[in-house]
């Protein structure tokens, strides 16, 4: 019987999908934005990643939708790709006028949680370990199918941001707001509210 030479793999490809929603949240619990090149740094450095990619899912106000210019966020967006080699995937949020008993009320829609499975899934076999910041119990069904192929899930979110289902349903669970390396960068500033 001839020997047959297995080549065991000492790479580790982390791919790490950001819904933008979930990681605003920690950020306005903890009132500091996430220095995203250090929180990349981090994870690489937890996860033992001898490569990594980012996807970062947003929903975005429309040019005009607000009293104020919406233009940083597309600097912000280019930074992202261009300085953190970033993939981004953005839509602009809807609105959605209902009839109210007082009126007229515009609620603003922007889920990216389709677009943030369809790629976790498609993407399946360039990963050995997926990240996922989200707390979103809608992702339990994406956590079970990544187990199932036989790859390891990870979610990262924060407390009262997060459901038991995904605390408990992956490989490992962080809570952002408890990591002790810096990951954190400038506080963040409300805009004022015009008084009337």
């Amino acid at each position: 019987m001839l020997g047959v030479e297995r080549t065991v793999s000492n790479t580790t490809t982390v791919y790490v999908f950001i819904d933008a929603a979930n990681l605003w949240e920690a950020q306005k619990t903890k009132g500091r934005f996430f220095d995203l090149a250090k929180l990349c740094k981090y994870l690489k450095q937890q996860h033992s990643a001898t490569a990594m990619k980012v996807y970062y899912y947003t929903a975005y106000p429309a040019e005009g939708t607000r009293e104020y210019s919406t233009a940083p966020r597309y600097k912000f967006y280019t930074y992202l790709k261009k300085g953190l080699g970033f993939v981004v995937r953005k839509k602009p949020l809807k609105q959605i006028k209902r009839d109210t008993p007082e009126g007229q009320v515009v609620e603003e829609k922007g889920n990216m949680d389709v677009e943030m499975a369809i790629d976790a899934v498609n993407l399946i076999d360039a990963y050995d370990v997926a990240i996922l910041f989200t707390g979103d119990c809608d992702f339990l069904a994406l956590v079970n199918y990544i187990k199932n192929r036989q790859k390891r899930v990870y979610i990262y979110s924060s407390r009262n941001n997060v459901s038991t289902e995904m605390r408990t349903g992956g490989h490992g669970y962080t809570d952002v707001l408890k990591v002790d390396v810096d990951i954190w960068g400038r506080r963040l500033r409300y805009r004022e509210q015009n008084a009337e």
